[in-house]
Parts: C-alpha cells; structure tokens; sequence
C-alpha cells in the first residue's frame, strides 16, 4: 500500500503545469519507472522495458511538440485534464487525446459542400 501511494505521489509531482499555453515537461523516465513498478505490483508482465518506453515517450514529445501550437487551448486543456484524472500524464496519452480531438473536428464547411 505504502508503495502505491509513494508511486501515485511520484506522478503527481511528475506532471507540472503548462505556464501561458506551453507544453508541459513531463519526467519521461519517472513516468516509465511508474508503469514497469505498477506492472511489477499488479503481478503483470510490462508490456515493454523500460529503455523502449522512454524511447516512446520522447518520439511522442517530438511530435507533440509540433502538434501543440495547432491545436486550440479549450482541447490542450481538457486532455491535460483528463490525464491528470486518470493518472496517466504521459506524452503518449496528450498526443493520443489531441490526435483524436482532432479526427473528431468537423469538416470544413466548402469541403463537404464538396463531397
């Protein structure tokens, strides 16, 4: 119990908020050494090490770095939110949520006139 609650207070800290509309800076590594203990106390095998999971979540940094300024502050917001409800801050899950976010966008309005 005690190593669950050290676990959740380490991605509390893990996560700190975007300062004007920013990116936030996630501790890559804490985030995987979080996942390969809480696979550990669930008694499950990781789904990769913890090299490949950092490995990840830079390669989703990158990418969400160059995502970020495009997509609007009320979706940055709402899947920061959202991850800091579920525990599951990561690079991965905010670029997963706005890539989504933005699939779910309407078409515009000339080009389904179009179709």
């Amino acid at each position: 119990m005690t190593r669950t609650l050290l676990l959740f207070a380490a991605l509390l800290l893990v996560f700190t908020q975007p300062a004007s509309g920013r990116m936030p800076e996630l501790n890559v590594k804490a985030i995987c050494k979080a996942r390969s203990a809480d696979a550990k106390t669930l008694r499950s095998t990781p789904d990769q090490s913890s090299a490949d999971c950092v490995h990840d979540e830079e390669a989703a940094k990158q990418q969400l770095s160059s995502l970020w300024e495009s997509v609007s502050a009320p979706i940055r917001n709402q899947c920061e939110s959202d991850a800091r409800a579920l525990g599951t801050t990561s690079y991965l899950d905010l670029l997963t949520c706005m890539q989504m976010a933005d699939d779910l966008k309407p078409a515009p309005k000339k080009q389904a006139a179009k179709q």
